[in-house]
């Protein structure tokens, strides 16, 4: 029997985990990418032989499946790399993840104090129900502390205030500690184990987690499936029951498929405003209401071999408008052009339309320059070349009204049966890839007669990266007060 024609629109990792499985199991689908690039926001781009991530991307999981596919499809281009990042706040470095006892020896006594205090404050009167990410993160840490490593940074992030970011956000992106776990494990450093901490190593492809995508698709064309690039999806028709056509534009010009089942990876937003018919007011209200974050990488090629050991720095100092600084070269030498001098990555956060988005390429590296030598990591670095890369809706906001909207988009969605949304953006979820490459592999199997529950995906409340502590870290005491995960 012939099996149905399959449209997959995205490859990244969700849509392009979802057409390995259908060929593994003599599918043959199409797999539509807008950009020249597959991978998404895993993507790795390239300038002047120098890699660079869209964000960053480290490869671990606690889905046993995950890792076993990592392995079998591109496992011989993984390299171990340690863990290495820090937080820059009011000119000093502190470890990140925060570390309760050389944390409180940086601010000093008086400020330790402070901290403290605060957090007996929030234990004694708590917010009774924690509606925001300030409520969550005060309950847990006390205002001081929610003051000086959290706010400045996740409002750089999300550009909104931290009372309008939903509580859920933080449940699912902070580890399951608080300020009292994080003493005790200093104190007690022989407990057995309870108190969670992070991985100190992960794999990464030699060449940035683009590679990885690239051998997906690889794995996907051997199998009998097409992907093809620098297509865009314009318009998507239905009946009220099933998607009956979908309407693609690319270089040679506008065509119309008639696939039998269709598995997208687009911003929900834009899938519900790509329907025609148009759904109902209210759902494309919701959709209208679904709120994204841009992100902006300038890559600032240096003249000095290393300008600090981390994979990245958390900026939370307000004076400066970058949030975070990769350094390339510490995730894999090979994703630097010459090793005499170090690519890093300036990351900035916004939103389209805002003043950051709307600078010329120019005025970004200008700005990002500027802040470079403002931070004086090492005083008098030169920018020998630069280059810029816009990332639209590259992270679903959690504000406080998106659940609502999910719901009347998941319920109306549900009526056209031969549609399935996935991954990040399909999902408006905050997934890493491992979880959006579950979401596709769940929806090709749906395709093979299976029955899972895609949205579900993630639904746990409790981050991947955390495990059980190590015996070295138990007989070190070395403690985490987690802060934001990595994004």
């Amino acid at each position: 029997m012939q099996t149905p024609s399959t449209l997959v629109i995205g490859a990244g990792p969700a849509g392009l985990s979802a057409a390995y499985e259908l060929v593994q199991h003599g599918w043959k689908p199409l797999v539509v990418e807008q950009s020249d690039l597959v991978g998404g926001i895993s993507r790795t781009e390239s300038y002047k032989g120098n890699r660079f991530d869209i964000g960053g991307h480290r490869f671990f999981t606690k889905v046993e499946e995950i890792e076993q596919l990592w392995r079998k499809v591109g496992g011989h281009q993984f390299r171990k790399v340690k863990r290495r990042s820090r937080i820059y706040f009011d000119g000093h470095f502190f470890p990140y993840p925060l570390q309760f006892l050389p944390t409180l020896r940086q601010l000093g006594l008086w400020r330790s104090l402070d901290i403290v205090i605060s957090y007996l404050k929030a234990k004694i009167t708590p917010y009774k129900v924690e509606e925001t990410f300030e409520h969550w993160t005060v309950n847990r840490f006390g205002r001081r502390l929610f003051e000086m490593f959290f706010r400045t940074y996740t409002e750089k992030v999300w550009g909104i205030p931290t009372n309008e970011i939903g509580a859920d956000w933080a449940a699912q992106r902070i580890q399951g500690l608080s300020l009292s776990t994080a003493v005790i494990g200093a104190l007690f450093p022989f407990k057995d184990g309870s108190i969670k901490t992070l991985i100190e190593e992960f794999d990464y492809p030699v060449l940035g987690p683009g590679l990885m995508w690239e051998l997906f698709t690889d794995e996907v064309v051997r199998g009998g499936g097409e992907v093809r690039k620098n297509i865009g999806v314009t318009r998507i028709d239905h009946d009220g029951r099933r998607v009956t056509a979908v309407q693609l534009q690319g270089s040679s010009g506008a065509e119309t498929l008639t696939p039998d089942q269709v598995i997208s990876t687009m911003p929900l937003r834009t899938l519900i405003q790509s329907l025609n018919p148009a759904p109902p007011p209210a759902v494309l209200e919701a959709a209208s209401n679904l709120q994204y974050r841009d992100f902006i990488i300038v890559v600032l090629m240096v003249d000095h071999p290393a300008v600090f050991n981390d994979n990245w720095l958390y900026i939370h100092a307000p004076e400066v408008k970058v949030g975070r600084i990769q350094n390339f070269k510490n995730w894999s030498m090979d994703m630097v052009a010459d090793p005499s001098g170090t690519t890093l990555g300036m990351e900035y956060f916004c939103s389209l339309g805002d003043s950051l988005w709307s600078m010329t390429d120019e005025e970004l590296i200008a700005l990002a320059t500027k802040e470079l030598g403002q931070l004086q990591f090492v005083p008098g670095l030169k920018v020998e070349d630069a280059t810029v890369i816009r990332q639209p809706k590259a992270y679903p906001v959690y504000d406080r009204s998106y659940r609502d909207n999910l719901a009347v988009i998941k319920s109306y969605l549900a009526t056209l049966t031969n549609l399935q949304t996935i991954g990040r953006n399909g999902l408006h979820r905050y997934n890493n890839q491992d979880h959006s490459m579950l979401t596709g592999l769940y929806a090709a199997r749906n395709l093979l007669g299976e029955s899972h529950d895609v949205w579900e995906v993630n639904t746990e409340r409790s981050y991947h990266e955390t495990f059980m502590a190590s015996e070295k870290t138990r007989k070190t005491g070395t403690r985490v007060i987690d802060e934001i995960s990595d994004f």
